[in-house]
């Protein structure tokens, strides 16, 4: 779809060339029922014969397997936010700086991405996955054993590092096993919902381990289930296709790799620490313009060596002339923004402001995990059978809906059947019909040895998010707990930590900040309604 806009100028890259031509030899060589040429309307007939690479209980273990990375990914962060009190006191940790026990996984995780992607396309999927799934697996087991502060942020850092090496290279896997059709569908219909799924059960998972077991749990089964999807990796996912191209390091753009990596570190670090130290100090803004500097520089760059040389860049800026790709980015922007502030401000609503224990606090997360498991299954069967722009309308509508009910002004006596439990069936509503609409689009979007770097740019699209988002929502959440207690913003102090239960001030605080959630969620519904107006059904052939 996407990839066809930037033809004219990839005709210029003699690598990128000999691969799509390799890479259409290989398509033409797929089952007829893969290829059959029909109207794009007759979904039905196109999707009998799907077209397996291998057989049905393999193909169900794959999808699963890579499935597992996503959900894992997030289960691993939103397990950790609802332990943090926690974790903090173990390690005596100040409240000021208990994000990082968070910041440094997502810090890492989001600022590799890319370049761990771009290396999945060139030396093989399946190799850089099961080596993330190994690297994950180590440092999970570890961390609990660090006793101090800045050695359990450092292992942290590295658990992101190892993520960042699955998730994309589990988005590559799929675009490039599965052949448009019922079972492509199906597969990222799964993919999808594991990373809503993932921060859904993330809370029930701490929740359940922090409550009835030492908190150092939560991390070595976390452990534990990375090492099952590595061995299972290991044995289901198909080797990569022999390469016949003999430089394969002139295709990694080590340059490019260096600057985006360093540039986001520098921003993310930024985000994460302005709410600390305050945002008028002036290094924090010092570093978000040297951070703008790096990235403008690697977008020059990337369209340098895309224009101007035989090499491959990081990242094709030619790929964002296609207006919907870009726009599906700009709304995986605003919807990880939105649904990541909602899990984290509806626990700091239940636990702090409510005053409730952890495990009564996860127990009204139970129904995103349940509704979230039957909505994903629907939409397998909606992507080819409803147009893409009434389901990403829909997944907008619900985010948005979802942290309008906590920003009402309703009484803090209110039943949690009356605003809660709608607000959690809306949100994963959206999230598991939006995130695989996106997902799925992305990947059509792309030429197949692009597929890898496409799922590190979009979840990297999503990390950002969540950075920006809980930096934005952590200073509008002080700024307006300052203004009801008359009181500098500095006395305030970052997070909610060390707040009363039924506090007023913190109730306006956390409700500020769903408002925020809501106008992101309304933001994209605008950006689905102006680009994404008369887009086909997204579960079609290319």
């Amino acid at each position: 779809m996407a990839s066809h806009d930037a033809s004219a100028v990839e005709t210029k890259d003699s690598h990128p060339s000999a691969i799509e031509r390799e890479a259409e030899i290989v398509q033409a060589q797929q089952p007829p029922s893969v290829l059959d040429q029909k109207d794009e309307g007759v979904i039905a007939q196109e999707e009998v014969k799907p077209g397996l690479p291998f057989s049905k209980a393999r193909a169900i273990a794959l999808v699963i397997t890579v499935t597992a990375a996503s959900f894992l990914n997030t289960l691993g962060v939103q397990s950790s936010v609802i332990i943090l009190p926690t974790i903090s006191k173990a390690l005596n940790i100040p409240d000021s700086r208990q994000q990082w026990i968070v910041s440094a996984y997502n810090l890492t995780f989001s600022c590799f991405l890319l370049l761990w992607g771009r290396l999945a396309d060139v030396y093989g999927k399946k190799i850089i996955f099961v080596w993330g799934c190994i690297w994950v697996t180590i440092t999970s087991i570890l961390v609990p054993f660090i006793p101090n502060e800045i050695g359990f942020d450092i292992f942290r850092g590295l658990q992101g590092l190892g993520a960042a090496a699955m998730v994309p290279t589990a988005i590559g896997i799929l675009g490039t096993t599965f052949p448009p059709g019922k079972a492509k569908n199906y597969a990222f219909s799964c993919y999808g919902g594991g990373a809503p799924l993932g921060g859904v059960f993330g809370n029930i998972f701490g929740g359940v381990l922090g409550q009835y077991l030492e908190w150092k749990w939560v991390f070595w089964i976390f452990g534990i289930l990375t090492a099952m999807v590595t061995v299972t990796a290991i044995f289901v996912i198909p080797p990569p296709p022999v390469q016949r191209e003999p430089k394969l390091t002139n295709m990694v753009d080590w340059i490019g790799g260096t600057i985006v990596t360093v540039g986001l570190i520098i921003l993310l670090f930024a985000l994460s620490e302005g709410n600390v130290v305050g945002w008028d100090t002036p290094w924090v803004g010092t570093l978000i313009g040297v951070s703008m500097l790096l990235l403008i520089a690697f977008g020059f760059w990337q369209h340098h060596l895309e224009t101007r040389t035989d090499r491959r860049p990081l990242m094709k800026m030619s790929i964002f002339k296609n207006t919907r790709f870009a726009a599906a980015n700009i709304i995986m922007l605003l919807f990880f923004t939105s649904f990541n502030n909602f899990l984290i401000y509806a626990t700091y609503w239940f636990q702090d402001y409510q005053g409730l224990s952890i495990i009564q606090t996860t127990l009204r997360f139970v129904p995103m995990g349940v509704t979230g498991i039957l909505v994903a299954i629907v939409t397998s069967q909606l992507l080819s059978r409803v147009r893409g722009d009434f389901i990403l309308a829909f997944g907008t509508s619900c985010v948005a809906l979802a942290s309008l009910l906590f920003a009402l002004p309703l009484s803090p006596h209110t039943t949690y059947w009356a605003y809660g439990f709608p607000a959690m069936v809306l949100s994963v509503c959206g999230a598991d019909t939006l995130f695989p609409t996106l997902t799925l689009f992305v990947a059509k979007s792309l030429p197949a040895e692009d597929q890898a770097l496409g799922g590190g740019l979009v979840n990297m699209v999503g990390q950002f998010g969540r950075a920006f988002g809980l930096a934005v929502a952590t200073a509008l959440q002080t700024g307006v707990m300052a203004r009801a207690r008359g009181v500098d913003v500095d006395e305030i102090g970052g997070g909610v930590g060390g707040m009363g239960v039924w506090d007023g001030a913190l109730k306006r605080g956390i409700r500020s900040v769903a408002w925020f959630d809501f106008g992101m969620g309304v933001c994209a519904l605008g950006v689905v309604g102006v680009v994404f107006r008369g887009a086909g059904k997204v579960g079609g052939k290319h």
